[in-house]
């Protein structure tokens, strides 16, 4: 069992005339940097007390209701180090950064990977991140994330405030993302819309599929338009709507046009190819260079929070990536 150790407990007497209300919304209100949602896992992990009782995320509080909240700290992974990991930030201020993740790189710690993570990196390099109690250390700055073995552009937050408001966005739509990926085989339309609901698969929970039910999985809106054609394979610039896990993978996979080299979605197989001998050894080449999904998370543009200005930018493709391009070309 994990050893707790208290690191600070506020203690809180609601007013006399203080109505009525969940809470989460309540703390979140009155306790600087405390999100409703930080408030819910800590009531979850039972670590919010009112009139010495263990209450869960529905509590209404009443006047002169006496709330206790012990903020926990964890040992490992759960309050991951920071580690002297190289990584390419290509902005800081003191609200946020970007950073070009390299394919390979598990994001935050979990189970099998706590150590090497962008979590240890981030927690090294960057300057001036939050560390007040309510600040969720196990995933310090991350909005977003993209699969370990997908390359590009996440944008990280610095303070719980900029955090929420960067999450709005996401949860709003309204981030500009756009992935650039290789695709196999020749699309029938060159631009179009993939809107399909992603669910777990069946067969194996690690893995996602597309499904037409309206009441199962979740709606996702994926954009692609077609940038070059090769013999069997395609160049493809995809626009997210949502963010669904593997929702890129997914999505192409279900239209028959799996991303090249995605071993999970089937994209290390020949699946396209009129002369299937005379490809093999190319197409083997090739995986030989793309050990991962020719995935990359290109373009991030959004509103920042402090200045309420539009910046965007701009990531160059990993060299894998750029090689393959170049051989099929010739």
């Amino acid at each position: 069992m994990t050893n707790i150790i208290t690191e600070k407990i506020w203690d809180i007497k609601v007013q006399p005339g203080q109505r009525r209300e969940r809470i989460d919304k309540y703390l979140a209100n009155c306790v600087e940097n405390a999100s409703r949602n930080r408030i819910q896992q800590l009531i979850e992990a039972n670590c919010i007390t009112v009139n010495g009782n263990i209450i869960d995320k529905n509590y209404k509080v009443c006047p002169n209701d006496q709330i206790i909240i012990k903020i926990p700290v964890t040992p490992h992974p759960e309050n991951p180090e920071p580690e002297n990991i190289p990584i390419k930030i290509v902005y800081e201020d003191e609200y946020l950064a970007i950073v070009d993740k390299p394919a390979g790189m598990v994001v935050h710690p979990a189970f099998g990977n706590y150590t090497g993570t962008l979590v240890n990196a981030l927690l090294y390099h960057l300057n001036d991140v939050e560390n007040d109690e309510f600040y969720d250390k196990t995933r310090p700055g991350i909005v977003h994330r993209i699969d370990k073995d997908t390359s590009g552009l996440l944008l990280i937050a610095k303070d719980q405030g900029t955090h929420h408001k960067l999450a709005i966005q996401f949860a709003q739509h309204t981030i500009e993302r756009e992935y650039w990926a290789i695709a196999w085989g020749i699309f029938k339309e060159k631009k179009g819309t993939i809107i399909r609901n992603i669910t777990r698969s069946k067969k194996d929970r690690k893995v996602f599929t597309v499904t037409d039910n309206p009441n199962e999985g979740k709606h996702a809106i994926t954009h692609y338009e077609i940038m070059e054609e090769f013999e069997f394979l395609s160049l493809v610039k995809l626009k997210l709507e949502t963010g669904r896990t593997h929702q890129i993978r997914v999505h192409l996979n279900s239209i028959n046009h799996p991303i090249f080299g995605d071993e999970t979605y089937g994209g290390r197989k020949i699946v396209y190819g009129s002369n299937f001998p005379k490809i093999k050894s190319r197409v083997d080449n090739l995986l030989e260079i793309m050990k991962r999904q020719a995935l990359h998370a290109k373009t991030l543009g959004f509103i920042h929070p402090a200045t309420e200005k539009f910046i965007k930018f701009d990531s160059e493709l990993p060299e894998d990536f750029k090689t393959i391009l170049e051989l099929v070309r010739k």
